[in-house]
């Protein structure tokens, strides 16, 4: 009797823990994303500044990596998801999509 206590328990702990679990993880990867995104909005505007182009330019991400985006690495969407740069003036995307927690600026 004490056994199934314990297991009925558990169980409970379980179902509360994991749906938590899980909302932290898509907001902690929607975090990532976005702070990505706007490291890259960032580097096209000093690279269109410097490059002297006009809004509309398009922009590719060789343009701006590395020289514009301090890094070791190229920076890429933690939920598998690409990303566009887009051109100058415009928000840069990503192609992963999420309705509870949307990979845009």
């Amino acid at each position: 009797m004490e056994v199934m206590i314990v297991i009925l328990i558990i169980g409970v702990l379980t179902t509360i823990a994991v749906p938590q679990f899980m909302r932290a993880r898509g907001r902690s990867l929607q975090r990532t994303c976005v702070l990505n995104l706007r490291k890259i909005a960032d580097a096209k505007e000093v690279y269109a500044q410097e490059q002297k182009k006009p809004d509309g330019w398009p922009v590719a991400m060789t343009d701006i990596y590395p020289e514009y985006l301090r890094g070791a690495t190229q920076p890429t969407c933690p939920a598998g998801g690409t990303y566009t740069v887009g051109a100058v003036g415009v928000d840069p995307e990503c192609s992963h999509v999420d309705a509870s927690y949307p990979h845009q600026l």
